[in-house]
């Protein structure tokens, strides 16, 4: 195994609790090969869980008595974090040398001395809470600065653009900042569209079944998102061993797929599954939850696209490569700088589904749509910043007003390097 997979938050460890029912429970035809890449030498998952209070932590610990998590793993404090990044980040000054800062990287220390082989972590978080976006952001500086050589992936949240807290356009202003300068890639879900997807889902439903008044749960917008880490991050058969073998490759080959340029590393992800075997069908279902447009009409662009089909025991996709490379190509508006954009991972069998005959397609691209929400976090955050609003509350925790000014820079140079990424 080669990763350490760090859940810090609420979000982040309702979203980590789903991935892992998927891993240890799989879709009924799991097996232990596949299962390698997650386990230490003891058998026990190289996962690490942080949250400032207990409440989301109380599943995590039903995995522990099943054996599967490691108890000295679980970092739980006592007081949240307010939904303010710079407290989540620097933490209350009566935490010491044993607050949640120290004691995961205390945590994160000994699970790399478990590994084989320590090539990265994957960060599970949001981008708008106090702990997720603070002390997410926190985390990642400190073990670039202590492993360099790792990768970082962040799966991060977008909270709502109606609004979840009068504080997120400012979390979201530094967390994003903090993420560009600490990851190698960060996989980007939007909470607008993980609901509208799952209400799409439910409306294929027959009302005898999902009731005449069906409402989404966030348990279910988490178990799309874990979905879709699932079709991109599940062990793939190009990337097992002769004997079968999966090394846990999946995150880090991803970046390289679709991060071909360090600067620009927002990467959008979109799943489709059936019952039956149409990969074009698939394919262009996945481009419909593709946005297009930015609000000013500008078209959008991909500069480098990953599609992992799984399932259809048959070789179908590949005998169907062709067409569909071609729709994804064309729909994505792939750049055409990059002279090989589209690359491709199988896997016979789905873990997104549990029918024996589903098949799921998950498509990941370097897509330039993440400048809309760079430029309404940075406006929002920005007329906030001019009317001086809540600034206080950042200032009391140690954050001042050139780590904003600073954030601001690091937005405008990303949107920038997306915009350049289309000449």
């Amino acid at each position: 195994m080669s990763a350490v997979w760090l859940h810090v938050g609420q979000c982040g460890n309702q979203i980590g609790q789903e991935w892992w029912r998927i891993i240890t429970e799989g879709a009924g035809h799991s097996i232990e090969a596949d299962r390698y890449p997650f386990l230490s030498r003891d058998g026990k998952l190289g996962a690490i869980c942080v949250d400032s209070e207990p409440k989301v932590l109380r599943k995590a610990q039903k995995l522990v008595k099943h054996g599967s998590f490691r108890e000295s793993n679980l970092i739980v404090g006592q007081e949240g974090r307010g939904s303010n990044w710079a407290y989540g980040y620097y933490g209350p000054p009566s935490e010491g040398e044993r607050g949640l800062l120290q004691r995961t990287m205390e945590s994160f220390r000994k699970e790399t001395e478990r590994k084989d082989c320590y090539s990265g972590t994957v960060l599970f978080h949001s981008l708008s809470g106090g702990t997720g976006a603070g002390l997410g952001a926190r985390l990642c500086e400190e073990i670039r600065e202590a492993y360099p050589l790792g990768h970082i992936l962040s799966v991060s949240v977008a909270p709502h653009q109606a609004g979840e807290s009068p504080l997120q356009h400012y979390n979201n202003l530094l967390c994003l900042a903090a993420l560009q300068r600490s990851t190698d890639g960060v996989l980007l879900f939007h909470n607008d569209e993980a609901l509208s997807r799952v209400l799409s889902l439910q409306s294929r439903i027959p009302s005898s079944l999902s009731g005449p008044q069906a409402q989404v749960s966030l348990s279910s917008m988490n178990s799309h998102i874990a979905s879709c880490l699932a079709g991109l991050l599940h062990p793939v058969h190009n990337l097992t061993t002769p004997s079968g073998i999966s090394l846990g490759l999946e995150p880090w080959e991803l970046l390289r797929s679709v991060s071909p340029v360090p600067a620009t590393k927002f990467l959008h992800t979109t799943q489709a599954h059936t019952s039956t075997v149409l990969w074009d069908s698939l394919a262009a279902s996945t481009l419909q939850m593709l946005p297009r447009h930015s609000p000013s009409g500008k078209p959008h662009y991909s500069s480098a696209v990953l599609a992992v089909a799984r399932g259809g025991q048959s070789k179908s996709f590949l005998s169907s490569l062709d067409p569909v490379l071609r729709r994804l190509r064309h729909g994505h508006h792939c750049a055409a700088w990059n002279p090989f954009p589209i690359d491709y991972w199988t896997d016979p069998q789905d873990v997104v589904s549990p029918s024996p005959s589903s098949c799921s397609l998950t498509v990941c691209s370097n897509h330039s749509s993440v400048t809309d929400l760079l430029q309404r976090v940075g406006e929002r955050a920005h007329d906030m910043f001019q009317a001086r609003a809540y600034l206080h509350w950042y200032h009391r925790y140690g954050c001042e007003d050139q780590d904003f000014l600073q954030a601001f820079d690091a937005l405008r140079t990303v949107t920038e390097e997306y915009r350049a990424g289309e000449e």
